[in-house]
């Protein structure tokens, strides 16, 4: 079942572009640096046209290019047709190609394989993605397209729907951390010397400022062939074009670096280098530059004045430009090994390692719970099946839905549900049979007899069933045993189990090593709003209701929130509360509880029960997904995924008062940390990324949450 895949990976660069020590420009750097850190490497082979035999790293070949346009009518042509020579000379399972659509239009026509697309720059400016079909024929014929930033992803889905992103994914040029290294008074430029890069805006700037400082000096790195801009000064070296690795030691070496662009960066790796090398960095607000580091001083405006503005402003601040260089070099944001990880994850989830019926990725699945049909959908803003729906679909996959309680609803005979169970499971049989599926996947079901699972392996034997429970699993709770119970129904009889609570706390409970947590996932199409964009009427949500109590507990019944929110209402007289099933308020559901939840600018995720480790239900999805601020019992652990400027946690009642009256009446910082809450939750969580987990896991798939 677990019959690991050897991946071969071809890598094919620009022919212009140059893989050598000597001159590489930034797709040589992204693929080396990622190459050399790769579970892949030695079975990456990389190709391009260089004239340097000092290549960056092995397994490099390099393809002749003769241009005999008479026979291949273009370079590209004759570097498509020798590139598919030498793949078919090996077994390639996964073809990767770097910022040339042309290649990939020629290579699909010609081969039968998968792809990756790598854009580099500007989507809009290149040969083979400047119009909508031919964009559209890049997301039909690839597994997935990486863009170096958001500016370039957001470029290509110029006039495209969003809705086709699913595809693609962000992963950002990278370096690695650098030790302090001693600093120089230089001033450093690097890049080509012309005005789309700005270098006459350094150039005006910088003759006034070793005027007026004349124990600093400038450099600059990089050449330009039709040069018309020089800085004629004595404190001014040109050091003309060097290789990368002397770049990077100037920038060693340098106080302060400056990337003034006019042009839209795609991204902007200088920028990302100097940071990573201690300098005080200043740099236009131009394409993905601002996506480069976190620390670098952006202007505001592009001119020469404010250039000199600021390089003044860091010269004769020592403690404000040293402060800059600290944090540049310690909290780089875009990490070689980080980012590895990344690409060959992506390339690992295009080649499953299990072995399941399946055609390119597609496995079949029967996902199985309640729909709701009775209850006229109204939970279908907080159906935990539905996103699976949406999640394996999006991934890829075939799905048939069944409803086991809708069914035996239905199906009653002389009102003898006995008769529809028995009814059901040869349904349910019979439907496995039809279908085939790999994986049964089901939840929150008592209806499915042991012997049922049985037949079910007996009639497939590869077929995985995987079950999973979102309610609350804390033994001390009473609400939580005959939950345990359900899960213990069956925990023998599948493959894996999932639970919304880390697996400790039911490890004494149920006899299973496929114990598994999972995150309860948001989905783009049910968590829709951003509620930090609006202006809400009431301050704090809260709704709750889990069938026992409706807006009162039962006689014999006990809920700690009851009590918990009793004692809060007081403490917090003044702010605009927003409860349901609770106070005898009545619950809310389906729009209703939309409508209320988008009211509000701040939400309680309070579970029943003690706090527990990881435990999360659809609620928090709701109020964090949707984009409301939110609280949480620091005991819960969230902080394990979520930073304190994304989720406020609290340590008991008093410090949650007290949170909540402070944001209440801070609407700016409410807002940030609600819209940074839910960028996070939709990064780490949503329901590609789940359900993606979930199958891994359920096919016996090392695979991680957290990614």
């Amino acid at each position: 079942m677990n019959s690991k895949k050897k991946i071969n990976i071809a890598t094919i660069l620009p022919y212009k572009e140059n893989y050598s020590l000597e001159k590489a420009s930034a797709a040589s750097l992204w693929v080396s640096e990622f190459f050399k850190n790769s579970k892949f490497r030695n079975n990456n082979y990389i190709y391009g046209n260089t004239n340097s035999k000092n290549y960056l790293t092995k397994n490099y070949t390099n393809i002749n290019l003769k241009s005999l346009k008479s026979k291949f009518q273009s370079t590209t042509n004759e570097y498509s047709y020798k590139l598919i020579k030498e793949i078919n000379n090996k077994k390639i399972n996964l073809i990767e190609i770097h910022n040339r659509p042309l290649i990939l239009f020629n290579l699909v026509k010609q081969i039968q394989n998968r792809f990756i697309f790598y854009f580099h720059n500007d989507p809009l400016s290149m040969k083979g993605s400047k119009t909508i079909e031919e964009r559209l024929f890049i997301l039909k014929n690839v597994e997935k397209i990486i863009f170096v930033s958001e500016w370039v992803k957001k470029r290509f889905f110029l006039n495209l729907d969003l809705k086709l992103s699913t595809k693609t994914e962000i992963v950002y040029p990278s370096v690695n951390k650098q030790k302090a290294t001693k600093k120089y008074k230089f001033i450093t430029f690097v890049g080509r010397l012309n005005h789309s890069k700005g270098y006459d805006i350094f150039q005006k700037s910088i003759q006034k400022i070793l005027d007026e400082f004349p124990e600093w000096k400038s450099l600059s790195v990089g050449d330009e062939d039709r040069r018309s801009i020089y800085i004629n000064h004595n404190q001014h070296k040109e050091l003309g074009f060097l290789s990368h690795k002397k770049t990077l030691d100037i920038l060693n070496q340098s106080e302060i670096a400056v990337v003034p662009s006019r042009w839209e960066e795609p991204f902007g790796r200088t920028a990302l280098e100097a940071s990573s090398r201690g300098c005080a960095t200043i740099i236009s607000n131009r394409g993905g530059l601002i996506e480069t580091t976190d620390h670098a001083i952006v202007l505001k405006k592009l001119d020469d004045n404010n250039l000199y503005k600021e390089i003044k402003k860091l010269i004769l601040n020592d403690k404000k430009r040293k402060h800059i260089q600290r944090n540049s070099r310690k909290n780089i944001k875009h990490q070689v090994l980080a980012n590895t990880k990344l690409i060959d994850q992506i390339r690992e989830n295009i080649f499953p390692t299990y072995n399941v019926n399946f055609l390119k990725n597609k496995i079949k699945i029967i996902n199985l719970y309640n729909q709701g049909q009775k209850l006229n959908h109204r939970l279908f803003n907080i159906s935990l099946g539905k996103k699976f729906t949406n999640g394996f679909i999006r991934n890829g996959n075939d799905v048939l839905e069944i409803s086991d309680r809708d069914f035996i609803k239905k199906n009653k005979t002389y009102n003898l549900l006995q008769d529809s169970r028995v009814n059901f499971q040869n349904y349910l049989i019979e439907t496995c049979k039809n279908y085939n599926p790999d994986l049964l996947f089901f939840g929150h079901t008592k209806n499915i007899d042991l012997d049922t699972i049985k037949e079910l392996k007996l009639l497939n034997k590869n077929l995985i069933i995987s079950q999973w429970n979102e309610d609350p699993v804390m033994p001390d709770l009473n609400y939580s045993r005959q939950n345990i119970t359900n899960i213990n129904l069956y925990s023998d009889s599948v493959d894996h189990n999932f639970i919304t609570t880390d697996p400790s706390v039911l490890k004494k409970k149920i006899n299973s090593d496929n114990l598994h947590f999972f995150f309860v996932p948001v989905d783009k199409n049910i968590e829709r709003f951003d509620v930090f964009k609006m202006n809400p009427k009431k301050d704090l949500f809260y709704a709750m209701s889990h069938g026992v109590n409706r807006a009162t507990l039962k006689e014999g019944t006990e809920d700690n929130r009851v009590e918990f929110l009793d004692k809060l209402v007081k403490k917090i007289s003044k702010i605009k509360y927003d409860f349901y099933g609770f106070a005898n308020k009545q619950p809310i559901w389906g729009d209703d509880f939309n409508n209320a939840l988008i009211n509000s600018k701040m939400a309680l995720n309070l579970s029943r029960g003690k706090p527990t480790k990881y435990y999360s239900s659809n609620r928090i999805a709701s109020v964090v997904g949707n984009g409301l601020l939110t609280f949480i019992d620091k005991k819960v652990q969230m902080g394990d995924f979520f930073n304190q400027d994304e989720i406020i946690f609290y340590d008991n009642i008093n410090d949650l008062s007290d949170k909540i009256k402070f944001y209440a009446s801070n609407d700016k910082l409410r807002k940030k940390i609600a819209e940074k809450g839910k960028k996070k939750y939709f990064k780490l969580f949503n329901e590609i990324k789940i359900t993606k987990y979930l199958v891994d896991i359920s096919l016996g798939n090392k695979a991680s949450l957290i990614r």
